[in-house]
């Protein structure tokens, strides 16, 4: 799939819908409302103290990334926690285009990483984006289907026929253009029962039975486990999706923002993306 931007390669707020809040920001949303509660007690005229690293107070770190990112991406906010002390990651893991729109209409992201470059190229267009967008990793297509494989899925032509129920992205989320990136270059049309907007509500479908396939990542086969099987396809190399990252322009934190990309692009970063079936840069 081609790049509708060129991008350089290198090195969750809460979502609303079907967002996917890590159990850190639960803990920092408590922890600010209770902050908030006591600087309202002290009165109108006082000042608040925002404190200094140490002094029990926390800076909290908002990164809004793509759902096939949310496993990677805790373990590198454990990582930037470990090394920041006073400061927190909250994260939202949610379908690329939402985030977008959920920026666009002043939500306080401080980082953003989408799934593909088109997304990412929509907040570049609104001037929402602080600095150059960098690729960081890369992902590409796999057939799941549920454990047992119920319905004898062999190739993607399988998911043509009548008796085969199949799950996809709606086309404006990156699994989704990935998806009609694929079909193009097949020659093959798909009738889906259902067209989700994450590709985590896909891979949700298959593994509990209720699709007999679907087009997820390679990652999210790899995250689930022996709950679905995956089966390769030659023409998934048609549609690689290339993930960009930049912090957020007018961010609270837009030193901090800069300081967890540059760990997701060093050395660690790269071995937890690894780790989890992404594709080095």
């Amino acid at each position: 799939m081609k790049d509708s931007r060129p991008v350089r390669q290198g090195g969750v707020i809460m979502s609303a819908g079907s967002g996917i809040t890590s159990r850190r920001g639960l803990f920092a949303a408590a922890g600010a409302a209770l902050l908030a509660s006591a600087t309202a007690c002290s009165g109108a005229g006082d000042t608040q103290d925002l404190g200094e690293p140490g002094d029990g107070q926390q800076t909290t770190l908002m990164v809004f990334a793509a759902a096939s990112l949310q496993d990677p991406f805790e373990e590198i906010g454990a990582e930037f926690e470990a090394a920041h002390e006073g400061v927190g990651v909250d994260f939202s893991f949610t379908g690329s285009s939402g985030l977008v729109t959920q920026i666009q209409e002043g939500a306080p992201a401080d980082v953003f990483a989408s799934a593909d470059t088109a997304n990412m190229d929509k907040l570049v267009d609104s001037e929402l984006s602080a600095a150059d967008p960098v690729a960081f990793t890369s992902n590409t297509l796999m057939i799941a289907v549920p454990a047992g494989n119920p319905a004898a899925v062999t190739d993607l032509a399988s998911l043509t026929e009548e008796d085969v129920a199949l799950v996809l992205c709606a086309p404006e989320v990156p699994c989704g253009a990935a998806t009609q990136e694929v079909a193009s270059a097949s020659g093959l049309g798909f009738d889906p029962v259902s067209q989700e907007q994450s590709v985590t509500d896909v891979l949700g479908k298959v593994s509990t039975g209720e699709a007999d396939a679907g087009l997820v990542y390679v990652t999210d086969v790899q995250k689930a486990g022996e709950a679905v099987e995956g089966i390769e396809f030659p023409e998934a190399v048609d549609a690689v999706n290339t993930y960009p990252i930049t912090t957020v322009r007018g961010a609270d934190n837009a030193a901090l923002g800069q300081e967890f990309i540059d760990l997701v692009l060093d050395e660690t970063g790269q071995d937890i993306l690894s780790a989890h079936g992404f594709m080095r840069l």
